[in-house]
């Protein structure tokens, strides 16, 4: 580990030393490049002055004065920009102002050529035209131009060389380095041997100690989908009782209470008004008894389950809920073969839907269909109303949560799709096989 960090410093040092050589140099090549660049096209801008003095000179044509003038705005440009490339004092900078001077110089000769022919004074811009002074100044021009171009050249090798210095020596340090990190590497394999073997022995003791984790959790999950399942039977086992107990104790009692009644009504005849209004009142008290009786013992186990089958059981499931809520319930039953268990679970799914679409969906019509399928049975409850995020509610808000175990229980699937505006879906899936099974 100490050979691989230093070794990993050493290459950082050298590579950090070798970007900030390089960079140094390439950007001294790139500045020698646009000097080099700057005289070049100074020494092109005064040829192109000279050539488009000396068409006009020759032919008079006005349009050699486009690239002359053009030439020449360029010349004052490109000189401003050479002067800021060289520092004052250096021999550079005095073969610059040499070279500005001879320009000024040759730009002043043509200036005065072009005036001279502009006037018509033939004589004297021939005479300058013939005379060797315009050569002079160009020979003076390209000699200093010349020498500028040359230190740049020499500026510029000497930065390569220094590249490629530094690239041989970031070789050597690479080198250096590699065989390092190969020994280190070693090292590392010779430890690594004994850490795997370590690593193997307690990855066995640790899979055996997951194996039994994960036999323990399946064994507790399996007890507590039966714990659930059994209670969800004794459940539906007491309310059976207490159907039976208030059908056959409280219905008995109301019954007989009314028989009374009316008995009572027919000794006392004719009864005095007052009489005869508080036993009509005790009358519809005893049906309003009965009727609450009924409704409550259908609702614990509904008898039309047993007496009807699954589907007059949701037909009037759904026509009562309608009544007496004023939603419109639409039901799509088709006609399915399940067991006992089975159709009390797609009953109470309905019943349970139902109930939560009066208390909170604040709907205006609720579709029901029951459709069968070669191997499962689909149960869809579908309301308009406002909807809500289901995924953000909680496991037993609206009883989905005992909706879900129901189903899954039955080895069926559950699923709820709401949005807030968009209504809610229940669907559940109920396996035919699975559902055939006695639970």
């Amino acid at each position: 580990m100490v050979l691989a960090v230093l070794a990993a410093l050493v290459l950082i040092g050298i590579n950090e030393t070798g970007y900030v050589a390089s960079s140094e140099a390439l950007e001294r090549i790139d500045e020698y490049t646009q000097t080099r660049n700057a005289v070049n096209h100074l020494l092109q801008q005064v040829l192109d002055a000279e050539t488009g003095s000396r068409g006009y000179l020759l032919t008079g044509d006005p349009r050699y004065l486009e690239p002359y003038n053009a030439a020449v705005a360029e010349i004052s440009h490109d000189l401003d920009n050479l002067r800021m490339k060289y520092d004052p004092g250096s021999a550079d900078a005095a073969t610059l102002a040499l070279l500005t001077r001879n320009v000024q110089r040759k730009a002043a000769e043509m200036d005065m050529s072009v005036r001279m022919r502009k006037q018509g004074n033939e004589d004297a811009w021939k005479f300058v035209l013939l005379t060797d002074v315009g050569r002079e100044h160009m020979d003076a021009i390209r000699e200093q131009a010349g020498k500028l171009i040359q230190t740049a050249t020499a500026g510029m090798v000497s930065s390569q060389r220094q590249v490629e210095k530094t690239l041989r020596l970031a070789r050597i340090g690479i080198g250096l380095v590699t065989a390092a990190a190969l020994l280190a590497f070693y090292l590392y394999l010779r430890q690594s041997t004994k850490l795997k073997l370590a690593g193997e022995q307690q990855q066995a003791a640790l899979q055996a100690e997951r194996d039994l984790l994960e036999t323990q959790v399946r064994e507790r999950t399996a007890s507590l989908a039966q714990l659930a399942t059994h209670l969800q039977q004794v459940r539906e086992e007491e309310r059976g009782h207490l159907a039976r107990e208030l059908h056959d104790e409280l219905g008995a009692l109301l019954t007989a209470a009314k028989l009374d009644v009316a008995r009572l009504k027919s000794k006392l005849s004719p009864p005095a008004p007052e009489v005869s209004q508080r036993l009509q009142h005790l009358t519809e008290t005893l049906n309003s008894g009965i009727a609450l009786k009924r409704r409550i013992i259908e609702d614990l186990r509904p008898s039309s389950l047993a007496n009807l089958g699954l589907t007059a059981a949701l037909e009037i499931l759904a026509r009562e809920f309608s009544e007496r809520s004023g939603i419109e319930v639409a039901s799509s039953l088709e006609p399915v073969e399940l067991d006992e268990p089975s159709q009390l679970t797609v009953y109470r799914l309905v019943q349970e839907s139902l109930t939560n679409v009066g208390k909170y969906a604040e709907a205006r019509q609720v579709d029901v269909s029951v459709r069968s399928y070669s191997n499962h049975v689909e149960v869809e409850i579908q309301d308009d109303g406002k909807g809500f995020d289901a995924r953000e509610v909680r496991p037993t808000t609206h009883g989905i949560a005992g909706m879900r175990h129901r189903v899954e229980a039955a080895g069926g699937r559950f699923t709820v799709n709401s949005g807030p505006g968009r209504g809610t879906r229940i669907t559940a899936v109920l396996p035919k096989a699975a559902a055939a099974q006695p639970a």
